[in-house]
């Protein structure tokens, strides 16, 4: 799951679908609640780890930290050195988890093409206007954390994928390998709050509108394709000729080798999205 959660397209949420244990960790992070507090304040430690399932939780916190502290490098180094490359892979990522997740939808109808539009409309306004940088602030990255750790408990959306739409990926990533301890603590602290307040949500909104949820993701996919694609003209620069404010363009003469790299690991992006539908959720259905 630390694997998927660090590559945009592919979501945490889908590993924890096909390895069976997706009901456990849902379960497990429903039982953060009142009780659960009730039996921490009280200091009746040992109920309080059963209630809340703390082995099985904290079993899998260590394997996606120790996944993504060793992957983490290897992801900022493609950004830097291989970038049409790397985009490209997630290019076709996105594009084949709208499709996987357009397949959830239990029933067509207007209402769920209308929501996609909406998605699409909301997310392609966002990705094309919004500052290409957002503020490092602390409430920023709080708020990052929060909303990145949700997409743990949606099949289908990783939590990396939101901190590209944020604008925040490569930061927590850089921040990662830099040991930066107070960008990480700050992080972390959002995570810790999104999974006990906004999975809740989540959770409820899937259960009651499944099918709309779902196309409103599939429009914020594809819109965020926006901030993917990897040609670009910069229109505002910031004090430290950083850009601030970028707009997509087709690639240029001179391009061609870098479209060709894009094009040939947007494909292989894609089909490795297949695969792991087709062979291994279509398997864990069957069982």
């Amino acid at each position: 799951m630390g694997i998927a959660e660090i590559i945009p397209g592919v979501s945490g949420g889908t590993i924890a679908f096909i390895t069976g244990i997706y009901e456990e960790l849902i379960n497990s992070i429903k039982s953060v609640n009142s009780a659960s507090i009730k039996l921490l304040i009280n200091f009746k430690l040992t109920s309080f780890w059963k209630h809340i399932n703390g082995t099985f939780l904290l079993t899998l916190l260590l394997g996606m930290l120790t996944s993504i502290l060793a992957l983490s490098r290897v992801i900022v180094f493609l950004l830097n050195d291989h970038p049409f490359k790397i985009w490209g892979f997630f290019f076709g990522l996105i594009i084949a988890s709208a499709i996987v997740i357009f397949g959830k939808v239990e029933k067509m109808s207007i209402n769920v093409f209308i929501a996609s539009i909406i998605g699409l409309i909301i997310s392609s306004y966002i990705a094309l206007e919004a500052p290409s940088a957002t503020p490092n602030t602390d409430l920023f990255i709080f708020l990052s954390g929060a909303i990145a750790i949700s997409a743990m408990i949606l099949p289908g959306i990783s939590g990396s994928f939101i901190l590209v739409f944020l604008s925040k990926y490569e930061f927590i990533l850089n921040s990662l390998n830099n040991f930066d301890i107070a960008v990480i603590s700050i992080f972390i602290a959002g995570c810790v709050v999104g999974l006990v307040t906004f999975s809740r949500v989540f959770s409820y909104l899937f259960k009651k509108y499944n099918d709309i949820v779902v196309s409103v993701l599939v429009g914020f996919l594809l819109g965020s394709l926006f901030k993917v694609w990897p040609f670009y003209k910069v229109l505002e620069y910031d004090a430290y000729n950083e850009p601030i404010y970028t707009s997509p363009v087709l690639p240029s003469t001179g391009q061609e080798n870098e479209l060709l790299y894009f094009i040939v690991f947007s494909i292989i992006g894609f089909m490795s999205m297949w695969v792991l539908e087709k062979k291994f959720i279509g398997l864990n259905k069957e069982i």
